[in-house]
């Protein structure tokens, strides 16, 4: 006589790779369902592009505005959705209970984070192709190694997503809100992005050359713009942003 096979249950977690791959599948799928937003990320970016390259509005001190202008817009565009649109998101799910009933499972609060850092990254990708498209069709002319500017950008997000996060996380959606536009319209005035960093003073410079926005932008341009290599500074700096505010956010993360 055989013996009869047992079937066992195992009550356990998944493992933190299969929480982490299904937490970003659902998480860009969420992102991709809100028509609005997902229009308004990949449209008002184009449209800035044609707008500030339009050669009525002012002069940029360079013979070839595209050149300045297509690196600022990416890093705009990376900056709008990993942590502007990141954080007022998560700050509503906060508000309305959604992550609360996540907060009831075997999730962890870091898989979390990385979950919806790596959605807006996956969506950043269509943001590039189409920026970078209709970039050439204004006749831009990128230099410098492509594979350095995408560290830049993966870096950047991690970045910018870790700063989002740690402000919903830890904030009410309404302050959210106001948080995230509030330091939006900081970052792209100050950073580098809509004015260079060499109009402001030698001092002034100094200290917001240390931006996450200005890294970026600045890293950004320096490959594509003047053709350098991995820009040390730029690279270190965003580095350091990121080790500080994904852990962060990952530490002090409220589900409600």
């Amino acid at each position: 006589m055989s013996d009869a096979p047992t079937f066992t249950p195992e009550p356990a977690a998944a493992s933190r790779g299969q929480m982490l791959r299904a937490q970003t599948v659902m998480e860009f799928k969420l992102l991709l369902r809100n028509g609005e937003q997902v229009g308004l990320t990949l449209l008002i970016p184009i449209l800035l592009l044609f707008f500030f390259n339009l050669p009525l509005l002012y002069s940029l001190g360079t013979p070839r505005r595209i050149d300045f202008v297509a690196p600022s817009i990416v890093t705009l565009a990376v900056m709008s959705a990993a942590f502007t649109g990141l954080a007022i998101g998560t700050g509503f799910e906060r508000k309305y209970a959604v992550l609360k009933r996540l907060g009831a499972t075997a999730l962890p609060r870091s898989v979390l984070i990385l979950g919806k850092t790596l959605a807006v990254l996956l969506l950043e990708i269509v943001q590039l192709a189409l920026i970078c498209g209709f970039a050439y069709l204004l006749q831009w002319q990128p230099h410098g190694n492509p594979f350095a500017a995408l560290l830049l950008v993966v870096v950047g997000t991690v970045a910018f997503g870790g700063l989002g996060l740690l402000i919903a996380g830890t904030l009410r959606a309404e302050i959210t809100l106001a948080a995230a536009n509030l330091v939006w319209l900081v970052l792209l005035f100050a950073g580098g992005i809509a004015i260079p960093l060499d109009r402001f003073g030698g001092a002034a410079r100094d200290v917001l050359q240390y931006l996450p926005s200005a890294a970026l932008s600045d890293g950004l341009h320096a490959v594509w713009q003047h053709g350098a290599g991995l820009p040390v500074r730029d690279t270190l700096t965003l580095l350091v942003w990121a080790a500080v505010a994904v852990p962060a956010a990952a530490r002090w993360f409220r589900w409600e």
